[in-house]
């Protein structure tokens, strides 16, 4: 069984100028789909800003359960919190999609924190909006329907990478399987795949080539609550 905890869908991401700087003498490289950037636990060498791609952050509970914390698209960093703090990383990262990352080292990161210090006010504006999305999802774990959490996540993921397409339909421009869906809505696999045959019935939802598209947002908030 797999658990949500924060659908964070677009990660700490900083201002194209800044992280240009960061960036400038990044070394790049390329994981592909299932392979894992690091593990919790692993030490803290540097941090990673996402070019291409689709990673997911997870915690292991134990006997088959993960835990998804966020979906991180292009232009996220990753790993910022360890190269801050310098202590392991927190949570494991694994590409969703083939994805193409720049890494700096946490020394290189330390020196350009002394000349631009704006950048940890940045990351700690970020840090504290994840804990209101953390708060936020609880309560809906707590308190929502099955369709309820499964709009929200849906509505969370239009707001992070839809395009408005006309008619006020919205595609979700990042493929997205049930098993992930379900994980960051918090309801089984089976319960999800009913209620998105119900919303395709309704003419809420569609998909096509492995993308959702929103038909109808007002009707989805109306099954968010």
């Amino acid at each position: 069984m797999t658990q949500a905890m924060s659908t964070d869908a677009r990660g700490a991401i900083l201002p194209t100028e800044l992280a240009d700087a960061l960036f400038a003498c990044a070394r790049t490289g390329t994981i592909e789909a299932g392979q894992t950037l690091f593990l919790a636990g692993d030490p803290c060498t540097g941090c990673y800003r996402l070019v291409e791609g689709l990673l997911k952050v997870t915690l292991d509970l134990g006997q088959g359960r993960e835990r998804i914390l966020a979906i991180l698209g292009p232009g996220a960093l990753v790993g910022e919190l360890s190269v801050i703090d310098g202590t392991p990383r927190s949570a494991c990262v694994t590409a969703i999609r083939t994805s193409k990352l720049e890494f700096v080292s946490r020394a290189a990161f330390d020196e350009f924190g002394r000349v631009h210090p704006e950048i940890f006010r940045i990351i700690s504006g970020v840090l504290a909006r994840r804990l209101r999305d953390i708060n936020g999802a609880l309560v809906a774990t707590s308190f929502l329907s099955v369709k309820g959490r499964a709009a929200r996540t849906l509505l969370l993921l239009a707001d992070a990478f839809g395009k408005d397409v006309g008619g006020g339909r919205i595609l979700i421009r990042q493929k997205m399987n049930q098993s992930d869906l379900a994980a960051l809505a918090g309801i089984a696999r089976e319960n999800l795949s009913r209620v998105l045959r119900d919303w395709m019935d309704a003419k809420l939802l569609s998909r096509f080539a492995g993308y959702y598209c929103v038909e109808d947002k007002a009707g989805l908030e109306r099954e968010a609550g």
